[in-house]
């Protein structure tokens, strides 16, 4: 599922933000330009001052729809960007909610081919899928994205839940993985995870937002680029895990008390090739 619900997404987005500035600047330029081309000669029979304003109406005008339009194109890139990051953020939630069922319950399996007790790091493991559950919700990519175009603090919400959401989803995430190793660790089956290099910060959203008001939007250039790359970093570093995860576990869930595959497992998706079961 990963591959449909953790887009990377580019940092060509960044784009975004310059549009805006970079049509008024067009603009300015084209009143500047006009203003220059009006300004008054003399005629050289006559001795008269004749002035031109053709030119600067025609710059004028061009110009005004050229910053017509790059409004609407920056307003509209603005929504499908919003849209793309609200999205993967639930649709990445909603995985991880499988992953975390789907792991749970390895871990019973694996306890019980051992035959130990690891009730407690089990419990651990049902509590940070439950608030997962609990704290995780959708919030509807479409309906903030249609808000952020009519508001401006629509927009500021949008980005202060995706900033808070990933860094108490990857905390809590890093909580059930270790409860995991314990569990593991406790049925003789240790998996040595990798460590984060990345981490997701816990930005402060006060602190963003004044410093984006003090430079006239200019920081919010940098604000949005943390918006895509902190979940790209973060989805990299999950793969890694998981990867580990199959290729450690896959040979104790396919021991000799299970028959062997009629035919050979499909090679993963993500370029990751299971091992194959024990005859």
């Amino acid at each position: 599922m990963r591959i449909e619900t953790d887009s990377q997404m580019s940092v060509g987005w960044l784009i975004v933000p310059f549009l805006p500035i970079i049509f008024i600047v067009l603009f300015i330029v084209s009143i500047i330009i006009g203003a220059l081309a009006s300004v008054p000669t003399f005629n050289s029979t006559t001795g008269t001052p004749t002035t031109a304003t053709a030119p600067f109406l025609v710059a004028f005008g061009v110009f005004f729809l050229l910053l017509f339009i790059g409004i609407i194109v920056a307003a509209i890139l603005s929504a499908v960007m919003l849209y793309k990051l609200a999205k993967r953020r639930n649709t990445h939630f909603q995985r991880q909610l499988l992953l975390y069922e789907d792991l749970l319950n390895m871990a019973k399996e694996v306890s019980s081919k051992k035959g130990v007790d690891v009730s407690m790091h089990l419990n651990n493991m049902d509590r940070t899928l439950r608030e997962a559950r609990i704290e995780e919700t959708e919030k509807s990519a479409a309906l903030w994205t249609i808000l952020s175009l009519i508001t401006g603090i629509a927009t500021l919400y949008v980005f202060y839940y995706l900033m808070k959401d990933f860094f108490k989803h990857e905390r809590r995430e890093d909580q059930f993985f270790e409860d995991l190793n314990r569990t593991l660790a406790a049925a003789g089956v240790p998996v040595n995870l990798p460590r984060r290099t990345l981490p997701v910060p816990d930005r402060s959203f006060i602190l963003y937002f004044i410093l984006s008001l003090i430079t006239v939007q200019i920081f919010s250039i940098y604000w949005i680029y943390v918006l895509l790359t902190d979940p790209n970093n973060h989805f990299r570093q999950q793969w890694m895990i998981e990867d580990t995860i199959i290729a450690q576990i896959s040979p104790v869930l396919g021991g000799p008390s299970m028959p062997p595959p009629s035919s050979p497992p499909p090679p993963s998706t993500s370029g990751f090739t299971l091992p194959p079961s024990s005859p």
